[in-house]
């Protein structure tokens, strides 16, 4: 029979820096004699004495657009999650504002998009900003209404 970790476990004891000279961290405390590093409260973390630093060196790359929408994205499974633990309502028409107020969907969020992961077992009227085309089917192939909004 062969027992892993049978070794004692040891227990190193933490190291007092600046406790007197027999404990070989005395005075100093292994800092070595003067100059920045030997001082408390500094911090040289990206600082390469006088040459340009590498994160300035590098050029900048991409940008974030301040119109850029958040989108929520909903598997058919998670609504059939919420449907079968009475959070929505299937008999009534399903849009984010309902979503927001049963608080599926998080407030910050602008649009939201229907995707096809599991399966939907209920039939429901849903309005969606977006939809993948396997979703669509599956909402359609129960009987259901999805609607996209912004399609002509």
């Amino acid at each position: 029979m062969n027992i892993l970790n049978t070794t004692a476990k040891i227990i190193v004891s933490k190291k007092r820096v600046g406790r007197g000279i027999g404990s070989g961290k005395g005075k100093t405390s292994g800092r070595g004699i003067k100059g920045q590093k030997s001082r408390s409260g500094v911090a040289i973390k990206s600082f390469e004495g006088g040459q340009m630093p590498l994160y300035r060196r590098l050029p900048k790359r991409g940008f974030n657009s301040i119109n850029k929408s958040k989108i929520a994205k909903i598997n058919l499974d998670q609504l059939q999650t919420f449907v079968d633990k009475k959070r929505i309502n299937p008999d009534s028409f399903i849009n984010l504002e309902t979503l927001k107020q049963c608080k599926i969907i998080n407030k910050t969020y602008s649009k939201f998009k229907i995707l096809a992961n599991g399966n939907l077992n209920t039939k429901i009227e849903i309005e969606a900003d977006f939809s993948s085309i396997t979703a669509k089917e599956k909402i359609e192939k129960l009987g259901g209404v999805l609607k996209i909004k912004n399609q002509k």
